[in-house]
C-alpha cells in the first residue's frame, strides 16, 4: 500500500509507514541539513523518525543556501 502526498509541490507516493526521516534520506541522498514542514507545521528534527506520513500530507523540504 502506498501513501499519496505532495513533496515541494510535486505529487509523490511512498510506502505506508514511511517517516519524515526516511523521506529525507531518500530524497536528499542522506543529506539531512534541511528543514521539513508538514501541512505548514515545522517537524522538529527530533520527531522525524517517529512522524509517519499520512495520505494527503503536503511536505516542504527546504535546504539552506549560501549567498554572497
Amino acid at each position: 500500500m502506498t501513501v499519496p502526498l505532495t513533496v515541494n509541490g510535486v505529487p509523490a507516493e511512498f510506502p505506508a509507514g514511511t517517516t519524515v526521516a526516511t523521506l529525507v534520506a531518500e530524497r536528499n541522498g542522506g543529506h539531512d541539513r534541511v528543514a521539513v514542514a508538514r501541512n505548514s507545521d515545522v517537524v522538529p528534527r527530533s520527531s522525524w523518525a517517529t512522524t509517519e506520513l499520512s495520505p494527503g500530507d503536503r511536505l516542504e523540504v527546504l535546504a539552506p543556501t549560501a549567498g554572497g
